[in-house]
């Protein structure tokens, strides 16, 4: 009897699961069908709208001129190497922060006054500093995202049950026992979750650094769009950015999930 209620709860699970999909990619298809009829029945305005044909005429011209994905991996390289570093700097510190909890607060202040400051005022300073090249691109990613990754995994570390932590000091552990056998074992989730938020902000990062000194990228694309007036191309340059967006946050859902079989 158990086992046929199990079965059913997960056929309802299923059922919904495809329901759910299918209605996210019908109600994309739907939009852009509409954008597609409004545009060739010149009820908006093609220049400054575009349409999902002429996007995609667009992106296939950059493939056919050997120049599409030379912009997709330069953005992806910049943006898997930000990633990395980011997160690894973000980690290290904030372990030190819960090593050492008189620098934590001596340095709370400044982690929230560097996180609130616009980043793209730096522009020009981290372009005299290091060039304008792809390191300045990079640098501008860490500094949108490496602030937010400190304080949000230190949040998580702070947030780890306190009964685990006294059952570790009442056996004689000190704080790294605490921290690599009760806090990040007890956290893997929450920290993978965090890595989701990063990527967005990487991204912001990575393509504000483009359109500030690059001479490839998608950010570039965009950029150089709106210089020229070619609504087409800047619209093309977004469209890769969303799939290119989806692509790797489906890549960190795909880790979360092989994480939570294992635990």
């Amino acid at each position: 009897m158990v086992n046929e209620e199990r079965k059913i709860f997960l056929k309802n699970i299923k059922k919904e699961k495809i329901i759910i999909n299918f209605f996210r990619v019908f109600i994309f298809i739907f939009l852009l069908v509409i954008w597609e009829l409004l545009s060739k029945n010149n009820i908006i305005d093609t220049f400054m709208f575009s349409s999902p044909s002429d996007i995609f005429k667009t992106i296939i011209n950059l493939y056919k001129e050997n120049n599409l994905f030379i912009h997709i991996f330069t953005t992806l390289y910049e943006i898997i190497i930000s990633f990395i570093i980011g997160n690894i700097i973000g980690f290290i510190i904030s372990s030190i922060l819960y090593l050492n909890n008189k620098l934590d607060k001596i340095l709370d202040p400044y982690l929230t006054i560097l996180n609130s400051l616009p980043k793209v005022a730096l522009g020009p300073l981290i372009i005299i500093l290091f060039g304008a090249n792809t390191k300045s691109i990079i640098i501008m990613s860490l500094l949108i995202s490496t602030i937010v990754s400190i304080m949000n995994i230190n949040s998580i570390f702070k947030s780890t049950d306190t009964n685990k932590i006294k059952i570790v000091k009442s056996m004689g552990g000190n704080k790294f026992d605490i921290l690599f056998r009760v806090v990040i074992p007890s956290n893997y989730l929450e920290i993978v979750d965090s890595f989701k938020v990063n990527i967005s902000l990487i991204f912001v990062g990575v393509i504000m650094g483009e359109f500030l000194v690059s001479k490839q990228g998608i950010g570039y694309l965009i950029n150089y769009g709106c210089q020229i007036l070619n609504m087409n191309l800047v619209l093309s340059g977004i469209t890769l950015l969303v799939i290119l967006t989806i692509l790797l946050y489906s890549i960190i859902l795909l880790i979360d999930k092989l994480i939570r079989k294992t635990r």
